[in-house]
């Protein structure tokens, strides 16, 4: 039996019709977990699809995670369908225009924490009401090598990566008596049809300076399974004693 065990485990997934989202999805389902992908695109029927072909369990429910009464209907909707939830994954995640404070619009400002920042504290405020009357659950959220350097994309995308580190830790330390665990992978690069394609469309050139040559010689972009194993282990029991841990998985990209 693997050392990652998520069997019997009840996990929601956002982001989870493309990308990271789906890789983790499909390997959560695989190591025995039932899985709720959420996603504002019909995309997350096809993961569904996905994992129910291969022997799985999942079911997805279509919706802006912006939207608080969306997100709390996310985590009602697991427990209704599942009678539980262990698990929280907040994925979903936008992109800004790499752009630094002055060049940043309000309607960028405003999209990019509706989704990054309201998103993940939206359903994490939900899972807690149900998890800690349950006796724990694990939350963990996708900052970004962003949330832990400020030279990694745009203001807007920086600073909400940043809060959702804050997030993070602030979970963990609130909550961990109460057998709640929190923790946030950092991934650098990751090939990702929505998240490369939204990069390449909408970089300034004021932001090109935030990937400096030394970054393009250490950067080795990773696949979305590479985010998903981390994922796993920290969703799982054999992470019982991490939390509040924000683990990089960039490559080494700023080791340097």
């Amino acid at each position: 039996m693997s050392v990652i065990d998520l069997t019997g485990k009840v996990a929601i997934v956002t982001g989870g019709g493309s990308g990271i989202g789906k890789a983790t999805s499909e390997l959560f389902a695989s190591l025995g977990a039932t899985v709720v992908v959420c996603d504002i695109a019909e995309t997350a029927n096809e993961t569904v699809a996905s994992i129910e072909t291969a022997g799985g369990t999942a079911s997805a429910v279509i919706g802006d995670i912006g939207d608080v009464a969306v997100a709390d209907s996310i985590v009602a909707a697991a427990v209704e369908r599942h009678g539980k939830l262990d698990v929280l994954i907040n994925n979903a995640g936008i992109m800004d225009r790499f752009a630094g404070a002055a060049s940043t619009e309000d309607d960028v400002w405003r999209r990019i924490m509706r989704v990054n920042l309201d998103g993940p504290f939206f359903l994490t405020r939900a899972a807690l009401r149900v998890m800690l009357p349950a006796g724990g659950g694990s939350i963990v959220n996708v900052a970004s090598a962003a949330g832990i350097r400020g030279a990694a994309a745009g203001a807007a995308y920086t600073a909400s990566k940043h809060a959702v580190v804050g997030l993070t830790r602030n979970t963990a330390y609130t909550y961990g008596k109460q057998g709640i665990r929190a923790n946030a992978v950092a991934p650098g690069g990751v090939e990702t049809n929505v998240m490369t394609a939204d990069i390449q469309q909408n970089m300034d050139m004021e932001g090109l300076g935030a990937i400096t040559p030394v970054h393009q010689s250490a950067l080795r972009t990773a696949q979305p399974i590479e985010q998903a194993n981390l994922l796993a282990f920290l969703a799982s029991d054999a992470a019982s004693n991490v939390n509040g841990a924000i683990i990089p998985n960039d490559g080494g990209w700023f080791a340097g």
